[in-house]
């Protein structure tokens, strides 16, 4: 009976031959990479170089033309209004908050708290990027116990039969002094005041690509906010500027009229005295 084992992308089994030997990928998932879509910013799998955009945004696309930024998230996926179609599909959860990862006004209080990320109210794009971080260390995990599995079984083999009781005694050892490792590692993770997971917390890389995300973000909405605020001076002093040109011009106007008003006065009281003359 053969042994099959599951794509880690597509999850179809495989014979584990047909699958890569870094993240057991089929040859479809590899050929064909797993990548974001730059409007709704989902993942999927991308057929060219020059497919950039998912199927269903490209199918908006043609229907309604090139969306516009979503007023809550900023996502480039309002086809209609203002609103992507998360938020456009939301109203049933009330009005947004903001997100305790990436500070804008794009999270939705669930009633339910255990659809809460790790106890945390965070925003769709937010909860993604830690789905994300925690499978890819679930991935990382499986593969190193999978590896250490098959570097055990081989070292097995190769010893024989004379030094199976040796290898089992140095393979339990190797385990009783690994537990306390990633006992001590998670303890000093959560005395930390990290709330994430104990998965997580094994994976320190993620962590931190998630914290700078979050970093990058609320750099992002501290730029907004000052372009904002700049572009309101600009607009402010262009609107006193139109008013000062717009009274300078009426004065003009009404001292052209009063020169031309007088001109008439004194050329009538010319043409009375020269008459009178």
């Amino acid at each position: 009976m053969v042994v099959l084992y599951t794509c880690t992308k597509c999850h179809q089994l495989f014979p584990l031959e047909a699958l890569s030997q870094g993240q057991q990928l089929c040859k479809e998932c590899r050929i064909a990479p797993v990548v974001k879509c730059i409007y709704c910013r989902t993942e999927y799998q991308q057929e060219s170089k020059n497919n950039t955009i998912c199927k269903k945004c490209a199918q908006n696309v043609q229907l309604y033309g090139t969306p516009k930024p979503c007023q809550y998230c900023n996502i480039i996926a309002a086809f209609i209004g203002n609103k992507c179609q998360h938020f456009t599909n939301s109203e049933m959860y009330g009005p947004p908050y903001s997100c305790e990862q990436c500070k804008q006004q794009c999270a939705f209080a669930r009633k339910d708290d255990r659809k809460k990320v790790d106890g945390k109210l965070l925003c769709l794009l937010c909860t993604l990027s830690y789905q994300q971080v925690l499978q890819k260390t679930k991935e990382q995990r499986k593969h190193l116990g999978s590896s250490s599995r098959a570097g055990h079984q081989e070292k097995s083999r190769l010893s024989g039969h004379g030094h199976y009781t040796s290898q089992k005694t140095l393979s339990t050892s190797s385990i009783q002094n690994e537990i306390p490792k990633k006992k001590s590692k998670f303890e000093s993770v959560t005395t930390n005041g990290d709330s994430f997971s104990p998965d997580l917390a094994l994976d320190s890389p993620g962590i931190d690509h998630f914290v700078i995300i979050a970093q990058l973000k609320e750099e992002v909405a501290t730029l907004k906010k000052m372009l904002h605020q700049k572009n309101q001076m600009i607009f402010e002093k262009e609107k006193k500027s139109t008013e000062l040109k717009a009274d300078f011009q009426y004065q003009e106007s009404q001292m052209r009229a009063k020169m031309n008003q007088m001109e008439k006065t004194h050329k009538e009281v010319t043409e009375q005295l020269q008459a009178k003359n």
